[in-house]
């Protein structure tokens, strides 16, 4: 597994700090909710922490078997980050989620076999055929997810997932992170505003406020 280490990360934008000082080790396999109000820094903080933003003070580190690991390309390709609104190729969902194996070279079979897998757990292996323009927002979420999930990211990053998506789609994405929870290969760092939520599908909640990890339940 990879160990991540946030420690006193300081960032501001003009309009001004959106961290402060904000440190916290994920230490272990398992589900980390984000909570706070908006601007309490919960989106700032998974981006830096998924290497999408530098801070400006402090730093992530990665860790394995007790060594640092480089942050280099080989290291982002074992991460991923899901953004709250999810972008589609004009292409099937198929090859919409077969995307990063290719790019990875994997073998073609290979790739079949991991992108059937992969929308059978998400509840898209029907529409796999079908023109990922035409999804509606709560499925292309869900396609969002199962391109992150095919590469088998030993960290996942989800920004608000569940954000502006109905009902049904909320549990059936809320059920995909529990299944991969239960699978326990994967750390997932998630967003949400939802206490209700948060309680369901984490192992630890971090409560942020002003740019701080203020709270950890």
């Amino acid at each position: 597994m990879i160990r991540l280490v946030a420690a006193q990360i300081v960032k501001g934008y003009y309009a001004g700090p959106a961290l402060r000082d904000c440190s916290f080790s994920f230490d272990e396999i398992g589900t980390y909710a984000l909570m706070g109000p908006n601007g309490s820094g919960k989106s700032t903080f998974l981006r830096i922490c998924a290497l999408i933003e530098d801070p400006d003070g402090g730093g992530v580190e990665f860790y394995s078997g007790g060594e640092r690991l480089e942050k280099n390309s080989e290291l982002k390709r074992r991460i991923t980050l899901v953004l709250p609104r999810v972008g589609a190729f004009n292409d099937s969902v198929f090859r919409n989620v077969a995307y990063g194996l290719k790019i990875r070279k994997v073998k073609q079979e290979r790739i079949a076999e991991q992108v059937d897998k992969t929308l059978e757990a998400v509840g898209l292996a029907h529409k796999k055929d079908q023109n990922a323009l035409t999804l509606s927002s709560g499925e292309t979420q869900r396609l969002g997810i199962a391109r992150a999930m095919v590469i088998e990211p030993e960290i996942l990053f989800l920004d608000e997932p569940t954000a502006s998506i109905d009902e049904e789609n909320t549990g059936i994405v809320e059920g995909i992170i529990l299944s991969l929870k239960r699978e326990a290969r994967t750390t997932i760092i998630i967003t949400t505003h939802d206490r209700d939520q948060a309680a369901r599908i984490a192992d630890q909640v971090l409560m942020m406020q002003d740019g701080r990890i203020v709270l950890q339940k």
